[in-house]
């Protein structure tokens, strides 16, 4: 079993940025692939970026086009955290955020195929 536990969220104006963090617990050695997705009220929880090690021992990430260009997503191995780093926030940012991970090497954007999760994180930014 893998635990994850996240956070770093808040309330933060339009424009701000704010650094979300998941911590990994348990059987982090058989995570190929880490995630954040975001429930906003009242919709599906949706796929917002993830990262993933490949086999050259790189990684690649992938993001939804709705964070592209504002959100940064990455690992520090080490401290076996997860990071999301996130700039430029605008109203519709707001949703709770969830930490995912998977075994597979390969991104998945459906929720399904992602057997771990955190406990979310609420990001509330004003207008």
């Amino acid at each position: 079993q893998v635990q994850l536990v996240e956070s770093g969220g808040g309330l933060v104006q339009a424009g701000g940025s704010l650094r979300l963090s998941c911590a990994a617990s348990g059987r982090t050695f058989s995570i190929s692939t880490s995630g954040w997705f975001r429930q906003a009220p009242g919709k599906e929880r949706e796929f917002a970026a993830a990262i993933s090690r490949i086999r050259s021992g790189g990684y690649y990430a992938e993001y939804a086009d709705s964070v592209k260009g504002r959100f940064t997503i990455s690992r520090d191995n080490a401290k076996n955290t997860l990071y999301l780093q996130m700039n430029s926030l605008k109203p519709e940012d707001t949703a709770v955020y969830y930490c995912a991970a998977r075994e597979g090497s390969v991104v998945v954007t459906t929720t399904y195929d992602w057997p771990y999760w955190g406990q979310g994180t609420q990001v509330t930014v004003s207008s």
